[in-house]
C-alpha cells in the first residue's frame, strides 16, 4: 500500500473534513478545539463527537470519502504546485489572524498571490453590481486612497462597485484582496478574468470552496461573512434595499467591525441602501480620510499614480461594466429601479449614453465628456435637447444632474 508523505497526508485528513457534506465550520471548529487535529477526530467515535458537536455534525465528520476524493486530492496537491498558489489550514500559523476571531472559521483556505496582505490592516469597499458611474468612480477613488495608506482593499470580485474597488486598490501599496464565492482556479463573472490575473499577481485572491466549484447563488451570503471577518471595517458606496452588500454589512456589524456608507440623492434608488444603513448607524462618510481617522489607521504618501493608458483602460472597464445589464432594463440602471430612462421619451443611443453618466449626483462637463467619450458639440446638444425634455437639470457652476422624476 503506498504511504503518502506526511505533508499530503495531513492534506488530505483537512481536505476531507473541508468536503464532508453537512459539517458546518462551526461544528468543525468545536470539534478541533476538543480533539486537535482532523486525524484524531477520525480516530474518535461516533458518540464521542455527538457529544461535542451533535448527531448530524458527527455522522458527516466520520462518512466515508467518495470515489473522487483521490481525484480531488491530487488536484489539490497539483494546483499547489503552481507558483504563486497555497492552501492555508486552520491550525497554521500563517491562517489570517482576523478570521479566528469569527465563530465559524473555514477549515481550509485556497490562496493565490499575496498571502501577507491576508495578514495587514484591511477595509472591506463593497455595493451594488449595477453601479452608477458617480458609484464606479466614489470606489475606484475610496479603493485607491486606501490602498495609498497601506490598507488592504477587500472585495468580492462582483462587477459595478467590487471591481472598481479591486482596481482602485491595485495602485496602492496595500493592493486589494478577492474573496470569491467559486473554487479558486475559476473566475466569477467571466468579464473579469484580466482583473483576476491582475490581483493574483499583485494582491491575493480568496477562496474557502473546494477546486471547481462553480458559481452558486447560495455561496454568496457565505463569501460575505469572509469579506466581513477579514477586515476592521465595511464602506458600502451604493446598494439598493435588498443588496448582498447589506447582509456583508449586517455580519460586519454582528463581528463587531465598523460600518461605513456613502450618502446620496433621495431620488437614487442605489442610495436607499446606504441611507438605510446610517439610520441603523452607519458612519455616514464622504471621504478616504474620514474612515482612515475613524479607524486609527495612519495615512502613507501615495506611490502610485498609474499611466494614462491605464487610466484609460479603467474608464474603458468602467463603462463596459456601466452597459452589462439585461436588455429589459435602463443603462446603468437595477432592474428593480423606477423606469427613468425609457418609454416616455425614448432618447436615441447618445441621449441614453449621456443619462446612464449622468446619475444622480451633479456632475461637471469633464467628466460627462470622459464618462461618455463623447465629443463637445454633441455632448452639449445632447444635453440641451434632454434638459428641454424635462429629463436633466442644469446647475450652478455648470454642473448638470438627472431631474427629478417627482
Amino acid at each position: 500500500m503506498h504511504t503518502l508523505p506526511a505533508t499530503v497526508s495531513e492534506l488530505a485528513a483537512w481536505l476531507r473534513l473541508s468536503l464532508a457534506p453537512g459539517l458546518k465550520p462551526a461544528a468543525l471548529r468545536l470539534l478541533l478545539t476538543t480533539f486537535g487535529l482532523p486525524e484524531t477526530i477520525f480516530a474518535q467515535s461516533h458518540e464521542a463527537l455527538a457529544d461535542i458537536a451533535g448527531e448530524a455534525a458527527a455522522r458527516a465528520a466520520l462518512a466515508p470519502t467518495g470515489p473522487e476524493f483521490d481525484a480531488q486530492l491530487e488536484a489539490v496537491v497539483n494546483w499547489c504546485d503552481q507558483p504563486g498558489n497555497q492552501v492555508v489550514m486552520l491550525d497554521d500559523p500563517a491562517y489570517p489572524p482576523a478570521l479566528l476571531t469569527m465563530p465559524d472559521p473555514p477549515p481550509m483556505l485556497y490562496i493565490k498571490g499575496r498571502l501577507e496582505l491576508l495578514h495587514e490592516k484591511a477595509i472591506a469597499i463593497v455595493g451594488s453590481r449595477s453601479a452608477t458611474p458617480q458609484g464606479v468612480e466614489d470606489a475606484e477613488r475610496f479603493g485607491r486612497e486606501l490602498a495609498a495608506a497601506g490598507v488592504a482593499v477587500v472585495s468580492g470580485l462582483a462587477l459595478g462597485i467590487d471591481g472598481a474597488a479591486h482596481r482602485g486598490g491595485l495602485s496602492g501599496v496595500g493592493s486589494t484582496v478577492a474573496v470569491i464565492g467559486t473554487g479558486a482556479d475559476l473566475v466569477y463573472p467571466a468579464a473579469h478574468h484580466a482583473l483576476a490575473w491582475q490581483i493574483a499577481v499583485q494582491g491575493a485572491i480568496l477562496s474557502e470552496w473546494p477546486l471547481g466549484t462553480p458559481a452558486r447563488a447560495a455561496n454568496f451570503p457565505q463569501r460575505n461573512r469572509l469579506i466581513a471577518g477579514l477586515v476592521s471595517g465595511v464602506v458600502i458606496v451604493e446598494a439598493a434595499m435588498r443588496s448582498g452588500s447589506l447582509i456583508t454589512a449586517r455580519l460586519a456589524n454582528e463581528m463587531g467591525r465598523d460600518i461605513f456608507a456613502l450618502p446620496g440623492s433621495i431620488h437614487a434608488p442605489l442610495s436607499r441602501g446606504c441611507h438605510r444603513m446610517i439610520k441603523q448607524g452607519a458612519k455616514l462618510v464622504e471621504t478616504p480620510d474620514e474612515v482612515l481617522e475613524e479607524l486609527g489607521f495612519a495615512r502613507r504618501a501615495a506611490k502610485h499614480t498609474g499611466s494614462a493608458a491605464a487610466r484609460a483602460a479603467e474608464r474603458g472597464d468602467k463603462l463596459d461594466g456601466r452597459t452589462e445589464v439585461g436588455p429589459a432594463t435602463c443603462i446603468g440602471r437595477p432592474a428593480e429601479s423606477e423606469p427613468a430612462c425609457g418609454a416616455a421619451s425614448a432618447p436615441d443611443p447618445q441621449a441614453e449614453r449621456l443619462l446612464a453618466a449622468l446619475g444622480h449626483s451633479p456632475t461637471t462637463l469633464e467628466n460627462l465628456a470622459a464618462r461618455t467619450e463623447m465629443e463637445d458639440t454633441a455632448l452639449q446638444t445632447t444635453l440641451l435637447r434632454l434638459e428641454l425634455d424635462g429629463l436633466v437639470s442644469a446647475l450652478p457652476g455648470g454642473r448638470f444632474m438627472r431631474a427629478s422624476r417627482g
